[in-house]
């Protein structure tokens, strides 16, 4: 489902070229859940932004589904994304006009399915918010803006998830929900999960755990030792 190959991200400062990622190759197949750990820093969510088709590699080549996304302007990257991808993101992301089954139709609607309000109706069912439809994110706690933005994220069936640190800013009973959520959901549609963050617990929860450290990955074995990827 996803293949890097030599991925790099370099960017100018004005004491000169920076680079973020060292050379980062691993492939991720269909239907796994696969988390990035790291501290602060360390190069995690440039790597997503990267997968997710939210920025362009210096080097390297990303292919999502079979397509290469390294190859793609800023237009094509953008219809993969609205056919393939979800992005959950830390913050929430939810547009603050917009009620939360507004929110939730979003991504069905930019993709012209005339479906897209009975999908809503249904997906926020699935994550039991029916009741708060027609609320605006300021009148939600933050547990449930989140759940909002899950089912955003799943609306369109994407083929990949992406999360960044999808429970940082919740505390732990919300935190707990959100964790069930995203791997029911992950498993009920066959979805490829992808998520970074510093929760040890969440991280644990996935099948694969992928390192970063200083712009390089590591894979954590069953064993507990680490087995470089890429450069």
């Amino acid at each position: 489902m996803i293949s890097t190959q030599k991925v790099t991200k370099t960017v100018s400062t004005s004491e000169g070229e920076l680079q973020i990622l060292q050379p980062i190759s691993f492939e991720v197949k269909a239907g796994e859940s696969v988390a990035i750990v790291g501290a602060s820093g360390s190069g995690k969510s440039t790597l997503l932004g990267l997968l997710a088709g939210l920025d362009e590699v210096s080097s390297g080549e990303i292919y999502l589904n079979d397509e290469g996304l390294h190859n793609m302007n800023e237009e094509a990257r953008a219809r993969l994304r609205g056919e393939k991808v979800g992005f959950i993101f830390q913050s929430f992301m939810l547009v603050q006009s917009l009620t939360a089954i507004e929110n939730v139709m979003l991504p069905a609607e930019i993709a012209g399915l005339k479906d897209a309000k009975a999908r809503a109706k249904t997906i926020l069912e699935q994550v039991g918010l029916s009741h708060r439809a027609h609320h605006y994110p300021n009148q939600l706690s933050g547990g449930e803006q989140q759940r909002v933005a899950v089912a955003r994220a799943f609306i369109n069936q994407p083929k990949i998830l992406f999360a960044d640190e999808p429970t940082g800013n919740l505390d732990a009973a919300n935190s707990e929900k959100i964790e069930q959520l995203l791997f029911k959901m992950n498993q009920e549609l066959g979805t490829t999960l992808i998520l970074v963050t510093h929760d040890s617990k969440l991280a644990k929860r996935c099948q694969r755990q992928l390192n970063m450290q200083g712009g390089a990955l590591t894979e954590t074995t069953s064993s507990d030792t680490a087995t470089e990827q890429g450069a």
